[in-house]
């Protein structure tokens, strides 16, 4: 036995769950230190269509996170290596911080900006703001979360990774999430620059994208040493893609019945491209 190696400790440090656990811990960030004052002053003179718009997307990407919180369990009860269960841990943890920060800017940008033009003081849980698509996808998704504790398939674990990883991190929120930094950076001049918003923005894509990156992984096992059929996968997502186009159409139209940029017209083809490039990753051979 070689004397200069360490002695196993039961954790491969090398696994990528564990590294997306690690890179977790270092990157680790707090919603309650993000900057919103400017966001703040930037809406209390937007036009009644931009504020309309950005209520139903923040509703519809709080309760979204909340609803990945609290779906996410059943995964970690049928994993059964410790580096997969440490880097669940750390993505519950991480969607609650999403949730959280979601919360915050309803309650420290939206209800002060409602009070100060006047407005009713609106709530993200009222049921205005969610389209029947949106609520028929996270119903899917707690389904196929669920079905794990009775049915711990190799194509049960494909078809929650695939509505999860896939279709709600990896299609719905991703995309939302570039429409949200796209329309309110600096460089978008037809609506209000919210910094605050795009930095909680871009530190939640930071996580997500080891999220999705995740779940391709799993999927990429599950399609190379368990057998399962890749159209499984593609089936999934693509019965729940109607979906996705249905709710992203509706938080497009919620200004004033039209879409309200030439960005968002783009949103479901943005989200298919990056769907393809995820499905060729996954199908892909190993490298020889």
């Amino acid at each position: 036995m070689d004397s200069a190696a360490p002695p196993p400790t039961g954790i491969d440090r090398d696994h990528r769950s564990y590294r997306y656990y690690r890179t977790e811990v270092g990157r680790h960030w707090d919603p309650a230190e993000v900057v919103l004052e400017a966001d703040v002053d930037a809406l209390l003179d937007a036009p009644a269509s931009a504020l309309d718009g950005l209520r139903d997307a923040l509703a519809k990407f709080g309760a979204g996170e909340q609803s990945v919180t609290a779906d996410l369990a059943p995964l970690a009860v049928v994993l059964e290596d410790v580096e997969d269960q440490s880097f669940v841990a750390t993505q519950l943890y991480e969607e609650a911080k999403h949730a959280d920060f979601f919360d915050r800017y309803w309650r420290e940008v939206i209800t002060p900006v409602e009070r100060e033009r006047g407005l009713e003081v609106t709530t993200p849980t009222d049921d205005r703001w969610f389209d029947s698509d949106y609520e028929a996808l996270f119903d899917r998704q707690e389904a196929h979360l669920q079905e794990l504790l009775t049915d711990d398939s190799p194509e049960a674990r494909a078809r929650a990774y695939s509505v999860y990883h896939l279709v709600v991190e990896g299609i719905f929120a991703r995309t939302g999430y570039h429409a949200l930094q796209t329309l309110y950076g600096e460089e978008y001049d037809a609506t209000p620059t919210l910094p605050g918003l795009v930095e909680g923005v871009l530190l939640i894509q930071g996580d997500e994208g080891r999220h999705v990156g995740f779940g391709v992984s799993k999927l990429r096992t599950l399609v190379h040493e368990e057998g399962v059929d890749p159209d499984l996968i593609s089936d999934t997502v693509g019965e729940l893609a109607g979906l996705v186009q249905g709710s992203l159409t509706a938080s497009q139209e919620a200004g004033d019945g039209e879409p309200q940029t030439e960005v968002d017209i783009d949103l479901v083809g943005y989200a298919m491209e990056k769907h393809a490039e995820r499905m060729e990753e996954i199908t892909a051979p190993d490298p020889s």
